[in-house]
Order: structure tokens, then C-alpha cells, then sequence
């Protein structure tokens, strides 16, 4: 089982930023898959989730309005779609299985 995060950086605010989560080993269609991120001194802040079977998504409270989660099934990818970012939103944001398997993690920064 892997997750592999690709499209984070730095941006300004007002800017957007899509993550991409590869997933190799699973379907992740059979599972629910979450976004979450972290500052240094915080900790796990859950982001969104994609859930299996009719695919209800969520959000936090704090990205709600902003970030659309979605699920391409054919390419096996778990994306995140980030607009109007705000300089809060700067942290290593993580692809994860469930609740027990994290991707490695991808910066993003938001930054004047």
C-alpha cells in the first residue's frame, strides 16, 4: 500500500493549489480517504473526507466554501482542490487511508 502527495508550494494568498494523492496497492474507492494537515507545534488537523460507497464528502469548517474534494476512480487518485487560499492554511498536508495509513506529507506554504 502507497500514497504519494504531488502539487503542493508556495503561493500567495488569494492563490489555489491542487494536491493529488496517487494510491498503488488498494482501490481507494472501497475506502473512505481523508485529507489532513499539520503545523509544527499543532496537532493533526482533519481537512476533508471522501467517503466509499455513494462518495459523501466533507470538510472542515475552516476550508468549507474553499477546498472541493473529488476522486478519480479510473486513475486511482485522491485530489484536493484549494482556492482562496488563506495564509492559516500553510501546513505538510497528508493523504490518508482510513485513519491508519498516511502518505509521506506535502508542503504547502501561502505567503505574501
Amino acid at each position: 500500500v502507497q500514497l504519494v502527495e504531488t502539487g503542493g508550494g508556495m503561493v500567495q494568498p488569494g492563490g489555489s493549489l491542487r494536491l493529488s494523492c496517487a494510491a498503488s496497492g488498494f482501490t481507494i474507492s472501497a475506502f473512505d480517504m481523508n485529507w489532513v494537515r499539520q503545523t509544527p507545534g499543532k496537532g493533526p488537523e482533519w481537512v476533508s473526507r471522501f467517503n466509499t460507497g455513494a462518495g459523501g464528502t466533507f470538510y472542515a469548517d475552516s476550508v468549507k466554501g474553499r477546498f472541493t474534494i473529488s476522486r478519480d476512480n479510473a486513475k486511482n487518485t485522491l485530489d484536493l482542490q484549494m482556492n482562496n487560499l488563506k495564509p492559516e492554511d500553510t501546513a505538510l498536508y497528508y493523504c490518508v487511508l482510513g485513519i491508519d495509513f498516511w502518505g509521506q506529507g506535502i508542503q504547502v506554504t501561502v505567503s505574501s
